[in-house]
């Protein structure tokens, strides 16, 4: 094993490409042999992504009655969980946010609203007039993730000074129906294809920990790999009462470690961004990550989950010796 992930890394330095076999081979590591794929990962990430950290941030800008009967998610309309439930939060408030998200050391902020997709009228003109402003009157650069969507509404919130959106693929194609049927897998990739055509980033990833194995695991990274996408959030579930999965408990610190690590061989060059559930699933390893080969972190709360104290992540970061990525 220990030959393999070396001689791995190596081609991987050299602008080879990981295959599905290989990377479940790789998958395969344990024990020191797990602490070496480690160290390559970071390798691997100081090479295409340098010794600097990025950092991202949220607003749950509306929360509940979502339709999408997604199998981990608190604003599911088909769970009863104890998750806020408001209708689109205002300007003032977004932009307020945006600013704080700043002061706190993020370089993207998120504005994220519960539903499958937005359409025409007063939500999106109020997200787009926000937009504008935080463009305007920070330096962050800003996103949204608002479900499903066309090249057209991409087109506008590009226009109000949108750089990223997010929409997540969530798990695997073969696993997906494990998770959600009201919408089809498909949709995703036309939304990410969409953003792309739009001429976008895209942030893209999905959730750890739903039942999947690393067969599905590997198939995701190979589908984020061909959609070509810019960053890839990585979370871990972080099971919520009144959810189909509120008792599962699928991982540990190190298998977190593991997918991360993974991720980083196959998508060598990608900004990976560890998110939600990392306070939970990795408990006193959570500056592993980075050494793992994670290149950010999301930083504050979550959508429905607190996050720990930005100082404490700047800490981390400092006694890493990282330093903060700032927007160009």
């Amino acid at each position: 094993m220990r030959n393999l992930i070396m001689t791995t890394a190596e081609n991987v330095l050299s602008g080879g490409i990981l295959s599905p076999e290989e990377a479940l081979r790789l998958a395969e590591a344990k024990g020191s042999d797990l602490f070496l794929l480690f160290a390559e990962a970071s390798r691997i990430r100081e090479k295409f992504k340098g010794s600097s950290a990025s950092l991202c941030s949220i607003i749950n800008a509306k929360s509940g009655r979502c339709p999408e009967n997604c199998a981990f998610c608190a604003q599911s309309s088909a769970h009863s969980t104890n998750a806020q439930v408001y209708p689109l939060v205002d300007e003032e408030q977004l932009v307020a946010c945006a600013k704080g998200a700043e002061e706190n050391g993020a370089r993207c902020y998120g504005i994220i609203t519960s539903g499958t997709g937005i359409k025409p009228g007063k939500e999106l003109e109020t997200i787009c007039s926000a937009l504008k402003r935080i463009r305007q009157e920070t330096t962050i650069e800003p996103s949204c993730s608002l479900g499903i969507l066309d090249t057209e509404t991409a087109q506008i919130l590009k226009e109000a000074g949108m750089v990223t959106y997010h929409h997540n693929l969530e798990t695997s194609r073969s696993f997906f129906h494990n998770i959600c049927t009201t919408h089809d897998y498909e949709e995703d990739v036309q939304t990410v294809r969409a953003v792309k055509q739009a001429g976008l980033r895209i942030c893209c990833g999905g959730i750890f920990g739903l039942g999947e194995n690393f067969s599905h695991r590997v198939e995701m990274a190979e589908t984020l790999r061909e959609l070509d996408v810019d960053t890839v959030p990585i979370n871990f579930l972080n099971p919520v009462e009144g959810t189909r999965l509120e008792n599962a408990n699928f991982l540990t610190p190190m298998e977190c470690l593991k997918i991360i690590a993974l991720y980083r061989f196959m998508l060598p060059a990608k900004s990976l961004t560890v998110c939600g559930g990392r306070e939970k699933n990795l408990r006193e390893l959570q500056s592993w990550i980075f050494l793992a080969g994670a290149s950010g972190m999301m930083t504050g709360n979550y959508l429905t989950t607190p996050g720990r104290a930005p100082e404490q992540d700047r800490q981390m970061l400092d006694d890493l010796e990282l330093t903060v990525e700032t927007c160009s």
